[in-house]
């Protein structure tokens, strides 16, 4: 692992949310979970987000039901009434390719840009759910082809919002002298809307590597994070690219570390078995159909599958300063956000951003006096309104 720049110690972390925009909340368990997928409460969850220092949401994609949810909301339409609905988050949505065609996206992002006055985003996803793609008539591809396919994307999104009468001639698509007008809102320090990357595997790190701002890993431990990102960087260094990196965790911040453990024990004992399993059997085709079984899901236990990216391994359990500390930790060895979930949205959001995020503020600026430079919160929402 290559040492840390002190520039990354400057830079405050940033913390995004999990949109519920599917039914059943965020782990698949019949325990109480106080969150809803309608719009409106996802509405007060996102204001409730960006005055409690939270600078992103991701929202979800689904078409068909999986995990246990048998409801859910399309992603970019989501995304783009949550932009129109807050003042300074930033929302994700994640895209799949082969759903949609990278020139069509791309338009409809520059124009949630406008309207949002530049804080649209996208996470691309390769997609793991056959039936998805099977049952809509569209093609199949091989686990690692379908990483080929995400890297042309990822160049003709960013082509087409970078450059005039743009071409490319791929596998998968070929665009031709093409414009768009208007082009992306001119955000000072952002050349584009910013492209997320989602997937574990060899194929998916490489590619992360080459075309990504932003590399999404389901939930590590410290060592687990470390394996999992030195692919992405070793793909960077090669084009000369630098990547940031953003880690999935489940939050379950208690009073006392006793109490966040029975949570988690309850979650657990919970669980919706027919559901997790089912999970366990379509997400096979994402992990252990890989070539070198490197893949999203490839090592995960039933436990871990109950929240279903893995976030219960990231290890945000326990309480508020225990918390701060293990995020500290992960700082150190290169995360520069947490993609976050919680058992009932709006209150724990709110308690993250009031509990959790001070903490981590005086922890960063002392690991940064401790490496001889010092932590600018200046850009960076940093406690609630």
């Amino acid at each position: 692992m290559p040492e840390l720049a002190p520039a990354h110690f400057e830079t405050p972390l940033k913390f995004a949310y999990w949109v519920p925009n599917v039914s059943g909340g965020l782990v698949v368990s019949t325990i109480e979970q106080r969150t809803s997928w309608d719009f409106d409460y996802n509405k007060k969850l996102a204001r409730i987000a960006e005055d409690s220092g939270f600078e992103y949401a991701l929202t979800q994609t689904r078409y068909a039901a999986s995990y246990g949810a048998d409801k859910q909301h399309e992603a970019t339409s989501f995304s783009l009434a949550l932009l129109g609905a807050t003042d300074r988050l930033k929302v994700i949505s994640a895209v799949h390719p082969g759903m949609w065609h990278p020139g069509v996206l791309a338009k409809f992002v520059i124009t949630a840009d406008h309207i949002s006055g530049g804080r649209a985003a996208v996470n691309i996803v390769s997609g793991w759910l056959k039936d998805e793609f099977v049952n809509f008539g569209l093609p199949w591809l091989e686990h690692d082809e379908r990483y080929v396919r995400t890297e042309e994307f990822i160049r003709v999104l960013r082509g087409l919002w970078t450059e005039q009468e743009y071409s490319q001639a791929g596998k998968y698509y070929n665009i031709t002298d093409f414009t768009l007008s208007p082009p992306p809102v001119d955000v000072p320090g952002r050349p584009h809307p910013e492209i997320f990357f989602g997937g574990n595997s060899t194929a998916a790190q490489a590619a992360a590597g080459r075309v990504a701002d932003w590399y999404f890993s389901n939930g590590k431990d410290l060592e687990g994070f470390k394996d999992n990102i030195a692919g992405v960087q070793a793909s960077a260094s090669e084009v000369g690219r630098t990547p940031k990196f953003g880690l999935n965790g489940f939050v379950i911040s208690r009073e006392s570390e006793s109490e966040a453990k029975d949570t988690l024990r309850e979650i657990v004992e919970k669980a919706h078995r027919p559901a997790v399993e089912g999970f366990a059997a379509a997400v096979k085709e994402a992990g252990q159909s890989t070539k070198d079984g490197k893949g999203m899901w490839a090592d995960s236990s039933f436990e871990d599958l109950i929240q279903y990216n893995d976030g219960f391994k990231t290890g945000l359990i326990g309480t508020p300063e225990q918390i701060a500390d293990r995020i500290i930790e992960f700082k150190k060895i290169g995360v520069n956000l947490f993609l976050t979930a919680y058992l009932h949205f709006q209150e724990e959001v709110a308690d993250f951003g009031k509990q959790i995020i001070p903490i981590v503020r005086e922890k960063e600026a002392e690991l940064a006096r401790a490496n001889g430079t010092e932590l600018n919160l200046e850009d960076s929402q940093t406690a609630a309104a």
